[in-house]
């Protein structure tokens, strides 16, 4: 019988890894690693300002929306929680798509000039569909490897980070240095992605694997690898002028280490294909060891259904609000969100993130009033986006480490991510030569270890029955942050001094397209501001 299927045995053997958790863990680190395309506004930002002759409020305006988008998640969470993953990517995918091919075509001028409240629409749409590739595939992940949950989001969301450094590298290999392609790249490029795996992306039960924390360190080392690779070569095209042909030879290698956790899922696949083969082949004797009775006294009665059902009772959505359960147990949507615990998550996600989103989405306007050329621009961001890699990995994995091995909480960890961006922050407050390069350093690092650790916060403190809704819910004060930091004190000021800088000249804002400061001072009273905000979000997460 084994030879007559044996010629079936690679088609079956192929089925179940396309089935298994480890390829679907694969197929979900390629979304994330194109998911991050909101990182990249600080490339193309200039693009869109000199095209439409925005100032930097106006500018500033649209990432503010962006923000709004990539973090107001909530209704991706709630479509998640009644419809599979495949459904959510999908309708990602189809967001993804129509809000920045939508702005492609604005500023490329195919078609007439939007309106401000159409590009903010536009940008908005195009960042809200990073929510759904979380929700669809990061929050499964996270549910079939429950026990792991630190070391995944770590994984998931490091890629992320590293998105904005692998985009990179592809728009060179296939548009050049046009950043307007870029951003129809980030529109067709992350579709196109998530509708290849669609149907991987799966819950499935939880199984505790013999190689689960050893997979998870090999997916690690390669991704580090990665990082490594992508921070040499964004320093290398610094520094030395690439052919086409050297930028597409960098983005093959950059492709081969992105699929390398293919072949390992393939191979723990066929561990487990090989361990199945041998138990039908060679099935153990079935022997029968019958226990003695206990003894009478020891026999306890048969727990009716109704008392286990008091023992567990089962958490709604809207659960007794005023009876909380113990931190870690499931709550319900509504005890979670009225919760001490939330209020100070929302405060603290509006200090840290708002402050990181802010010096983010701001950075190549930086480089620019300091004096920076375009392709130096274009390295601090990439910067950002691979050290911001460094700071997912870090919080995901070392804090693991940290938590088990001296008990030190997570929530103390959060103190002190939110305290390392206030000194990115004063050195661009105060540059000196080459501090815009340590900064940007401090922010990616920081940001990136703020987000993975509220994402395990909220898993730690709240559970997982409702975790698609809480991970989205628990962002949604980061947008509000950067409307306030970001439009109304940074924007503001920047403008108030480049209006300063033509009124020195003897020119008036109608003489100009776009508003543009030049001089250290032109962030100085603003960055100030964020690292006091920073600070200040360090001493309210010391409440936990």
């Amino acid at each position: 019988m084994t030879h007559s299927y044996s010629g079936f045995e690679p088609c079956r053997f192929t089925v179940q890894v396309l089935r298994g958790r480890w390829f679907m863990m694969f197929a979900s680190l390629l979304i994330m690693a194109c998911a991050g395309a909101t990182y990249l506004f600080g490339v193309y930002s200039k693009q869109i300002k000199a095209t439409l002759g925005y100032d930097q409020s106006t500018l500033n305006l649209l990432g503010s929306f962006k923000d709004f988008g990539a973090n107001v998640g909530v209704l991706s969470g709630l479509i998640a929680e009644v419809t599979p993953p495949w459904f959510v990517l999908l309708i990602g995918s189809l967001l993804n798509f129509a809000g920045y091919f939508m702005i492609w075509l604005a500023v490329t001028n195919k078609i007439s000039k939007p309106s401000v409240w159409q590009m903010c629409l536009y940008i908005c749409v195009g960042a809200n569909s990073q929510n759904f590739a979380n929700t669809g595939s990061l929050v499964t992940c996270v549910k079939n490897f429950p026990e792991s949950r630190g070391m995944m989001l770590g994984l998931m969301k490091g890629f992320v980070g590293l998105s904005g450094a692998v985009f990179t590298q592809l728009y060179y290999a296939i548009y050049g240095n046009d950043a307007k392609s870029l951003i129809l790249l980030i529109g067709w490029l992350p579709a196109v992605i998530s509708i290849i795996f669609i149907f991987s992306i799966k819950p499935m039960k939880p199984s505790r694997h013999p190689n689960e924390v050893k997979v998870f360190y090999e997916y690690l080392y390669i991704s580090v690898v990665l990082a490594l690779c992508l921070m040499a070569l964004t320093i290398a095209e610094k520094k030395l002028a690439f052919s086409h042909i050297a930028y597409v030879a960098c983005a093959t290698g950059v492709c081969f280490l992105l699929f390398l956790p293919c072949f390992i899922a393939f191979r723990e696949e066929y561990a487990t294909w090989k361990i199945r083969t041998q138990e039908i082949q060679n099935p153990p004797s079935n022997i029968i060891v019958e226990a003695p009775p206990p003894p009478p006294s020891d026999i306890k009665p048969a727990e009716s259904p109704e008392s286990s059902l008091e023992e567990k009772p089962e958490v709604s959505c809207c659960g007794n609000i005023c009876k909380k359960p113990k931190r870690g147990e499931d709550y319900g949507i509504l005890q979670a969100l009225l919760s001490i615990d939330m209020l100070i998550l929302f405060v603290v996600t509006f200090c840290g993130l708002g402050c990181s989103l802010a010096a983010v989405d701001n950075l190549g306007q930086v480089g620019e009033s300091l004096g920076y050329p375009n392709k130096t621009i274009a390295t601090f961001v990439s910067l950002v986006s691979i050290w911001n890699y460094f700071g997912r990995v870090f919080a995901g994995f070392i804090s693991e480490i940290i938590l088990q091995r001296w008990k030190v909480p997570r929530t103390l960890m959060m103190s002190l991510a939110l305290l390392l961006p206030s000194i990115g922050d004063l050195l661009i407050a105060f540059p000196v030569p080459g501090s815009v390069y340590i900064a940007s350093i401090f922010i990616g690092f920081s940001h990136g270890a703020q987000l993975t650790l509220l994402f395990i916060i909220i898993s730690e403190l709240f559970g997982l029955k409702y975790y698609s809704t809480l991970f989205n819910c628990g962002q949604l004060a980061s947008p509000l942050g950067s409307y306030i930091l970001n439009v109304r004190i940074v924007g503001k000021m920047y403008d108030r001094e480049a209006l300063k800088q033509l009124a020195a000249k003897g020119m008036t804002r109608s003489m100009v397209k776009d508003l543009t400061c030049i001089g250290k001072q032109c962030y100085r009273s603003s960055f100030l501001i964020l690292a006091g905000t920073n600070v200040f979000g360090a001493l309210i997460s010391l409440f936990w």
